[in-house]
């Protein structure tokens, strides 16, 4: 696999941004070098044949943006997080009519599934507005179904049984799967509930140069393994868009590596497992 260079980067950032409304250029290095080299791979192109080809079909276009940004999660991902969020986070809001919450970066969506779960177990289901975006349409089409593969998601199970079916002493709670999505292993498929599926608003958004979409101000914002892909100026900028749409003591909530550096780390007070608006 042909290793890429830093001028071939910037060649590439430079001729996305100039050919459509998608910027490239505050993206780590790291990352689109090896997701780059990947695509040149797969689609057996040389550099220059590669560009042309982006020029020259916006499906294709569309196609590479797609396998450039990042698409990973799993229902109740990292489950101390998730137990933070149930039993630290979330409480502190239970008087909030509505409360509002957006999932940026939702990727196909069962981060979203896990929060209306929580929603649901700590009776706020109902007083809860939900909002979701990516920059990928096709990912926000799964959120959309709400269905997965059985397999794939097997062992995420466990982490349902971690973050519910446990309280916060370990002692067993009986909650069906059934009450929020049904399994059905022939057809290798789990499919969320039409209760949970009926309450996000999705929309497209790129992070990067779009503003809020959504007619409202955050209690909680969720941007997990997100901001690990862009460099440290872009970081500062998602961070400050976050921050402006974050309610007055609202509450970030970044992924276990991610921290806020830089000019906004003295507006966030870091507690539990999320970052609060001081």
């Amino acid at each position: 696999m042909k290793e890429i260079d830093d001028n071939e980067i910037k060649v590439f950032a430079d001729r996305i941004k100039n050919i459509s409304d998608y910027d490239f250029s505050g993206y780590s290095d790291k990352s689109l070098k090896r997701r780059l080299a990947k695509l040149l791979f797969d689609n057996d192109l040389d550099f220059e044949i590669f560009l042309e080809k982006m020029e020259q079909d916006k499906s294709f276009l569309e196609k590479v943006v797609k396998k450039i940004t990042v698409n990973t999660t799993e229902l109740f991902r990292d489950p101390a997080v998730w137990n933070s969020i149930r039993y630290e986070i979330l409480p502190l809001f239970r008087n909030y009519l509505p409360l509002n919450i957006w999932h940026a970066g939702c990727s196909t969506g069962q981060e979203v599934y896990s929060m209306l779960i929580l929603l649901n177990e700590l009776n706020l289901f109902e007083t809860s507005n939900m909002y979701a975006t990516d920059i990928n349409s096709d990912v926000l089409e799964i959120a959309r179904t709400g269905i997965y593969k059985y397999m794939f998601n097997l062992n995420y199970l466990d982490n349902f049984d971690t973050v519910i079916r446990q309280n916060h002493s370990g002692q067993y709670i009986d909650v069906e799967y059934s009450k929020y999505f049904t399994i059905d292993k022939k057809r290798d498929v789990i499919k969320m509930n039409p209760f949970l599926m009926d309450k996000p608003v999705y929309k497209k958004m790129d992070l990067v140069r779009d503003t809020n979409p959504f007619p409202a101000k955050f209690e909680l914002i969720v941007c997990r393994n997100v901001i690990i892909y862009f460099n440290y100026e872009l970081q500062n900028r998602v961070i400050k868009l976050f921050y402006d749409n974050l309610s007055a003591g609202g509450c970030l909530i970044l992924g276990v590596h991610e921290t806020i550096l830089g000019p906004f780390s003295i507006y966030f007070e870091k507690k539990y497992q999320g970052y609060f608006k001081k």
